[in-house]
């Protein structure tokens, strides 16, 4: 079946393909969840001198102001209205009366044939049955579906309608596809999701998926777990140097290749220092790299490193390394998600760091949801061929209780830091807690974070409690 592209390749994914040929499709959703601007960004994106997009709007606000509206985003056209996107108004046609709904139908089916286009949108189509029974609308909508359908061209339907009414009007038993769009008020910041609920002819994604609207317009977010990758298979035989030698001699020679690794530590214990030496060390043997942070921007992970002799400035200009800062107010799961992916897609990269589990769990407010994503996200970077460390904060002081918030089986590794009380001074000290499938220390070792970076001393010999606790 053939399909018509939104122009948002995301959005296409997430509909199977794109809009099937001839189809109805209703964009349904409450008042500002953005269904005019989809549509508009449709039509632009598919309107041409040979097939154009006709934009029909009913009681909605005047032409004038919906062009207004439309300069902001890049998608927009000045040159494209009248000759490639025309927009008409029906308001004359909608008139109360014996013929009911036929002059509008008449109309919208005598344009499509004259003109062929690629996409008709009838905004608000809600509209349509102020004037009619439900018996008139559904053989009115039946009909302008068949007619329209024979021109190839995607037909758009956009009104604010409620999930009861998409329950049982007559609209949405005829239509062929059936996309609802969804303004939710969630602190720090809002959402918007869209859900495909019906799409005949295609294999579409389930679930709700998140988009944004930016100068871009629509910018859509497929929702991680629904496009999992197929399983990474066997861990590699390397050993994949944390570019701590100390370390590396504690796990046996290194990270096993494509693992994924949680350090885990108080505030200020040395996380994101030795996340930063892991990135460091990967560039130093040629290695493409990504560090996703939820805390510190891209020039204050620059700047820190910078104090320890490793350039990840030269990285950055060349390409060679990408640091993308999430501020707390704009995190999103699968915005994030889609940043991993984009970068694993370039392809090369081995290794991923996400700075930290704390900040993407506390913002996320999706705590059910969040084992399957975080699963599904570190699925794609193991998928990949990357070593992935993730931080994850934990409490300062007193024995670590289920650190991981039940996410462990996540990790094939796992190193907790800790500060300890010794000798009346506060000293740091680190563990390999657990190793997949390898050998390791099982010894508790003191730890530096100076001037020359992370590294690791001496084991603690002749101490019993040191983590907070002693068995009797």
């Amino acid at each position: 079946m053939e399909h018509l592209p939104t122009g948002i390749p995301e959005l296409d994914l997430i509909l199977g393909g794109g809009l099937p040929a001839g189809s109805l499709v209703i964009l349904a959703g409450g008042p500002g969840a953005g269904k005019t601007i989809l549509a508009q960004q449709i039509c632009f994106a598919n309107a041409t001198p040979e097939r154009k997009a006709i934009y029909y709007t009913t009681l909605s606000e005047p032409h004038f102001k919906l062009v207004r509206h439309l300069e902001p985003f890049d998608f927009f056209d000045a040159s494209a209205l009248e000759e490639r996107v025309e927009f008409i108004h029906l308001e004359g046609l909608m008139a109360e009366g014996e013929n009911g709904l036929t002059p509008v139908i008449d109309e919208v089916v005598r344009k499509s044939f004259e003109a062929q286009p690629a996409v008709v949108v009838i905004d608000s189509a809600k509209a349509l049955r102020d004037s009619v029974d439900e018996r008139t609308l559904r053989k009115a909508i039946y009909d302008l579906a068949g007619r329209v359908a024979h021109t190839e061209a995607v037909l758009l339907l956009v009104g604010e309608y409620t999930l009861d009414e998409m329950e049982g009007d007559p609209e949405f038993s005829l239509a062929d596809g059936i996309v609802y769009l969804a303004y939710q008020p969630l602190e720090p910041i809002d959402r918007r999701w869209l859900r495909v609920l019906k799409m005949r002819g295609a294999a579409h994604l389930s679930g709700k998926h998140t988009f944004v609207i930016d100068h871009r317009g629509v910018e859509v977010f497929p929702r991680l777990e629904t496009i999992a990758p197929a399983d990474a298979g066997p861990p590699a035989d390397e050993r994949v140097s944390t570019g701590v030698p100390g370390l590396d001699e504690m796990m046996a020679g290194g990270l096993p290749g494509a693992d994924a690794t949680a350090i885990l530590g108080p505030s200020g214990s040395g996380k994101t220092v030795l996340a930063l030496r892991f990135i460091a060390k990967g560039l130093e043997e040629g290695e493409r790299c990504l560090y996703v942070s939820f805390q510190e921007t891209s020039d204050q992970l620059v700047h820190k490193a910078a104090s320890f002799g490793w350039d990840l400035a030269s990285a950055q200009e060349s390409g060679q390394l990408r640091i993308h800062h999430v501020p707390q107010g704009d995190l999103n799961l699968d915005a994030v998600g889609a940043v991993v992916r984009a970068e694993l897609g370039k392809g090369g990269v081995r290794r991923v760091v996400l700075d930290s589990l704390a900040e993407l769990v506390f913002a996320a407010r999706e705590a059910e949801r969040f084992p399957a994503y975080a699963r599904t996200l570190v699925g794609f970077i193991r998928a990949a061929g990357a070593a992935v460390m993730i931080t994850s904060e934990t409490t300062t002081l007193g024995p670590v209780t289920e650190p991981l918030g039940g996410l462990s089986f996540l990790f094939h590794n796992v190193v907790l830091l800790r500060y300890i009380e010794l000798e009346s001074e506060i000293r740091r000290a680190l563990s390999v807690v657990k190793m997949r499938d390898s050998s390791h220390a099982k010894d508790l070792r003191q730890f530096e974070v100076d001037e020359r970076g992370f590294t690791v001393l001496g084991k603690l010999e002749g101490l019993t409690g040191i983590l907070g606790w002693s068995a009797l």
